[in-house]
């Protein structure tokens, strides 16, 4: 692994790129996660957003999904010389899905300290036995990924609350009937 500090302006383009389509999943009841793939030259191969919940499928990560596309549209696993970008740090199935993709760079939004496999939690890449190398940029737009996450968290707890409150007003309201 080549861990790199470098980002640039087309890094922080992207990762909001990455971030418009984290809503796409928010809308759908989805964990906020975005990811999308260019190639050397900048252009988009795919892109993905979490669809865990809606297609019933715990590896459809946003990553996952992204990599699945553009396999399709290359009619090729091995993704070389192309850069994801995603708003979360990659959890270890993902990163496992990474190194066999062969991409070239990495490049995350917020850390994932319970579950990221680049860093946080857990050393994915740091092994030196692994069959392929990858440069990894982490921490671009942090603040912002980590917020989407954050607010989203909340809102749900709150519904999560509101709706436990309504069983009990209803429940209530039946002992009262009886």
């Amino acid at each position: 692994m080549r861990k790199t500090k470098v980002r640039s302006d087309f890094d922080e383009k992207m990762m909001r790129y990455a971030l418009s389509l984290a809503d796409k999943a928010e809308a759908l009841g989805e964990i906020p996660v975005g990811a999308v793939l260019v190639d050397e030259a900048g252009n988009i191969l795919a892109e993905g957003w979490n669809l865990s919940i809606i297609q019933h499928d715990p590896t459809a990560h946003a990553e996952i999904v992204a990599l699945r596309q553009a396999g399709q549209a290359q009619q090729n696993y091995r993704l070389l010389n192309t850069t994801l970008y995603v708003t979360l740090e990659p959890c270890t199935m993902c990163a496992g899905a990474i190194l066999h993709s062969r991409i070239k760079r990495l490049v995350f939004g917020a850390y994932d300290l319970k579950t990221g496999a680049v860093g946080s939690r857990f050393h994915f890449f740091d092994d030196y036995k692994m069959n392929h190398s990858l440069e990894i940029t982490g921490g671009v737009l942090q603040e912002e990924c980590s917020q989407k996450l954050s607010a989203f968290f909340q809102k749900r707890r709150e519904q999560k609350k509101q709706e436990k409150l309504a069983q009990k007003n209803i429940n209530e309201t039946l002992d009262e009937k009886k």
